[in-house]
């Protein structure tokens, strides 16, 4: 008989230090200079909030040796991510700006490669989500969504590619683009990610590689905020036995900027404790 962890808490295993954020740093990004667009992150409760995906992976870069620019639409959560970072003994500069906006994000990368004395690594993670069913989402609504979720995306790899001579390119997606949710212009924008990410990995070969994270249910303030929204979000089957933490994504997006993924280029690396793989009853 098959144990079912998803089910019975006894299987559930409890979450590693790298999980919780407390692991030491080992260097593998000693010397990069990344951006992370998208680095701050929105309080929902200040007083019980996680930390959110981009503010978690600015902090693992800067605890592995890397100088970090975060990048916000809000300054002040993009200063708050900075003095984490700074904390971890690293240099930090914070850029103010929107990412869906053509002046905006050249001036965003000017700004990173100036501060930092250029790039090699970045990573992109915005996104946004409006209108409810297709009959429930405006013409105004999904392209909001779609510039947001995808122009900054497209913005981003067009000056990553002439900013960098080297590096690593992560893109942060979601599971959202492989099931049917009820917020059809977030899981179209989040798919047409793979297809990108594919063209820039080709025209960014062989000195950048680029890639894809698939995040699946994070615990996250956006994530606690959509679960108030949608309860039936706390009962998804997941067969690691519970909601993954922003450290496991920003885990993954360290080795995708690190040397150790050297020979990984124009792929989707999935961070759902199983979840689009689990049967569904």
């Amino acid at each position: 008989m098959i144990r079912d962890a998803m089910t019975d808490e006894r299987y559930v295993r409890e979450p590693s230090a790298e999980s919780r954020g407390e692991a030491p740093g080992r260097d593998r990004l000693a010397g990069r200079r990344i951006l992370v667009v998208g680095g701050g992150q929105r309080v929902v409760d200040v007083e019980t909030d996680p930390i959110g995906n981009g503010r978690a992976i600015s902090v693992l870069c800067a605890r592995e040796g890397a100088s970090v620019a975060v990048a916000d639409i809000d300054a002040a959560s993009a200063e708050a991510t900075a003095e984490l970072v700074r904390a971890e003994g690293a240099k930090a500069a914070v850029l103010e700006a929107d990412a869906a906006e053509e002046e905006s994000a050249a001036t965003m990368f000017a700004a990173a490669q100036d501060a930092l004395d250029g790039l090699d690594g970045l990573v992109v993670n915005v996104g946004t989500a409006a209108g409810f069913l297709l009959r429930g989402t405006s013409a105004a609504e999904w392209d909001q969504v779609l510039a947001v979720n995808l122009r900054s995306q497209f913005l981003g790899f067009k000056h990553a590619l002439d900013a960098m001579e080297r590096g690593s390119v992560v893109l942060i997606g979601s599971v959202a683009s492989r099931e049917v949710l009820p917020f059809p212009a977030y899981g179209a924008s989040k798919a047409a990610l793979d297809s990108l990410c594919r063209q820039a990995a080709v025209e960014g070969a062989p000195s950048v590689r680029v890639n894809l994270l698939v995040p699946g249910l994070i615990d996250t303030p956006l994530g606690r905020l959509a679960s108030s929204i949608a309860p039936a979000r706390e009962r998804v089957r997941i067969p690691a036995g519970r909601q993954g933490t922003a450290w496991e994504v920003a885990y993954a997006a360290l080795f995708l900027l690190s040397d150790e993924s050297s020979y990984v280029t124009g792929q989707s690396l999935i961070v759902d404790g199983g979840l689009t793989t689990a049967p569904r009853a």
